[in-house]
């Protein structure tokens, strides 16, 4: 009966994330529900243009969350991460208190009597009042929680994972000036990596890990259906079947599904009704990056249409 129930849930989360517009794998599903239940962020690990952004989206979305997006890149700090001081608003208070600092004083008679008295104005200064947060304290701060997209993490420096830490192991972050900072509600975390670098253990350690790569025919064929819905059967069958030829070759970079999505959306604004060698060729810029891959694939378009008429005939 368990099993049962947890079967339904995660049924529910591949039809709440498909009614945004995102169709999930079951295994996507399932860390998505795992990762709710346990309060664990996940770690998306996969090439570039598989979803991996667009499952945070729909989270958000389906959930009727805030999302919050942390753009990681090489030397980010805490500063542009966490939160930096109002340095501005800190120095007209310093000019105020200049002004001011007869009243402060109050009569007193002696450096140590008057340093008593400003002892107590000189932790103002570092007070939550003269705090900018920045994504990931703002995601901390919300009373309803939010999903906060930590996205592309192995762009950023390996010293920058030491930060994320005890955010990601119990949702809260120590200022040393105002002590620790803790969610009222934890937010859902979604970290993606295109694997550019290695991550550190410590960070692994605390996340639920999912690989997103390329969806298998059928599943694709649903995420074009959803994406593009003036798309005909036949040539939506036709095109995904020609792509996943495409992606049998040494490309130096293979199409994604985002370029699945905007081919079809093109083929469409053509009036295909179906995959010809001219229209091929006229497009194959959009599902290809490098000039190199587009040569290296010119003279299987013929061959591979074939194939995907084929396939689309007996599928």
């Amino acid at each position: 009966m368990a099993d049962q129930k947890a079967s339904t849930l995660i049924e529910a989360v591949e039809n709440g994330l498909a009614a945004q517009g995102y169709i999930a794998s079951r295994q996507i599903a399932t860390a998505v529900y795992l990762s709710q239940q346990i309060e664990k962020p996940i770690l998306v690990e996969g090439p570039a243009g598989v979803g991996k952004t667009e499952l945070a989206k729909a989270i958000a979305a389906w959930r009727g969350k805030k999302m919050i997006r942390l753009q990681c890149y090489e030397g980010l700090d805490e500063a542009k991460a966490l939160y930096e001081w109002k340095y501005a608003k800190q120095l007209l208070y310093t000019q105020i208190l200049k002004d001011k600092l007869g009243e402060v004083l109050g009569g007193a008679q002696t450096l140590h009597a008057a340093l008593d008295q400003l002892h107590d104005f000189g932790d103002v200064f570092f007070s939550k009042e003269f705090v900018e947060p920045r994504p990931l304290l703002q995601a901390l701060e919300q009373p309803g929680g939010c999903v906060l997209l930590i996205d592309e993490i192995d762009k950023s420096d390996a010293e920058f994972e030491s930060l994320l830490l005890e955010i990601l192991s119990d949702f809260q972050v120590t200022i040393p000036e105002l002590g620790t900072v803790s969610a009222i509600t934890p937010p859902t975390v979604i970290l993606t990596s295109n694997s550019e670098r290695d991550l550190g253990d410590a960070l692994k350690r605390r996340c639920l890990h999912l690989h997103i790569g390329f969806p298998e025919q059928r599943l694709e064929e649903r995420i074009v259906e959803s994406r593009v819905p003036g798309i005909s059967q036949t040539l939506r069958r036709q095109m995904v079947g020609f792509i996943h030829e495409i992606r049998s070759l040494d490309l130096k970079k293979l199409p994604s599904v985002s370029e699945t999505i905007d081919w079809a959306r093109v083929l469409v604004l053509l009036q295909a009704s179906e995959l010809d060698t001219e229209m091929v060729k006229d497009t194959l810029n959009v599902l290809l990056k490098y000039e190199a891959d587009i040569e290296a694939a010119a003279p299987q378009i013929t061959t591979f249409i074939a194939k995907a008429a084929r396939s689309n005939v007996f599928g």
